[in-house]
């Protein structure tokens, strides 16, 4: 815990600051500005953007002189394993977006049906150029930067095999950052939505499973890219793929892909349905995961 007391008041004070700048011109009132389904959904980790990786969109519908928020359930189920993430996200002057967000992880067939893994993520994201939707003239996409802190909280239901950290799977650490960059182009006249996500990371599995390992303990670039295109003006249809590092000798892992169906009714909820490809999660289990997605936002 000493390392979480340190790191989370410097990710607190670091918020407050970019809060103060992006606040000063904001409403104290939502106006719900911004166009339908331009804020994204809420991602894996809490970051506004697709279902797998961020994008360069501030999440919300509060525009430059205003702000806005959400909480979001995301549920996961492939052959092995389940994975549930629900946090809350704040956009502040379509500039600065900070997100919270807790994964719980969990076994469901033997030998790791008693498995159980929980993992803390706040969020930082400041977007520092270029504007998706009003600049249509121009080729420059919206650009951001983004942090993530995760904790993991450790490892149940290994009791009997004498596990309880993700260091003793060969996890060089149980907490780390993933760093990103991401640019986001909108074509309205093609209905169309492209995203390029380079991350820095050395998180095994989202960090699930720790954080370096045997096999590598380097923070690493992997490439995500996303497209969406708009059916009609309330339902979008897209794909993702996130490219994933392979620290750990009992984990070989793979990227991650999925192909989504998002629905926004109205500026106040979306539901979005895919279905992922994980590939392997640990040796135990060895064969590729995969299966359904479904995620709930709500926000203001």
């Amino acid at each position: 815990m000493r390392h979480l007391h340190t790191t989370l008041p410097r990710l607190a004070l670091l918020g407050c600051a970019l809060f103060a700048g992006a606040s000063a011109s904001a409403q104290s009132k939502p106006d719900m500005g911004k166009f339908l389904a331009t804020g994204g959904v809420s991602q894996l980790e809490g970051a506004g953007g697709g279902g797998i990786t961020p994008w360069a969109l501030i999440t919300g519908y509060g525009t430059r002189d205003s702000w806005g928020a959400n909480a979001h359930y995301t549920y996961v189920g492939t052959q092995d394993y389940t994975l549930g993430s629900y946090g809350v996200a704040v956009g502040i002057a379509d500039r600065l977006e900070l997100s919270l967000a807790r994964q719980d992880f969990q076994g469901s067939l033997a030998p790791l049906d008693q498995l159980r893994i929980k993992q803390d993520i706040v969020g930082l994201k400041l977007r520092v150029a270029g504007d998706a939707v009003y600049e249509q003239d121009r080729l420059l996409p919206q650009i951001a930067i983004g942090v993530l802190y995760k904790r993991n909280k450790g490892i149940g239901g290994l009791g009997a095999l004498g596990v309880s950290s993700v260091k003793q799977l060969g996890a060089k650490d149980d907490h780390g950052y993933d760093y990103y960059v991401a640019a986001t182009k909108i074509l309205f006249e093609q209905s169309l939505l492209l995203n390029a996500t380079l991350r820095a990371t050395r998180a095994n599995q989202m960090g699930l499973l720790g954080f370096g390992g045997d096999q590598g303990d380097s923070q690493r670039l992997m490439p995500e890219l996303s497209a969406a295109y708009l059916l009609d003006r309330k339902l979008v249809l897209g794909a993702e793929y996130r490219r994933k590092p392979h620290n750990l000798g009992v984990d070989h892992e793979k990227a991650y892909y999925d192909v989504f169906l998002a629905w926004f009714p109205s500026k106040n909820f979306s539901a979005t349905v895919a279905y992922a490809e994980l590939g392997d999660i640990t040796v135990f289990n060895p064969k590729k995961q995969h299966g359904v997605y479904l995620s709930l936002q709500a926000g203001f």
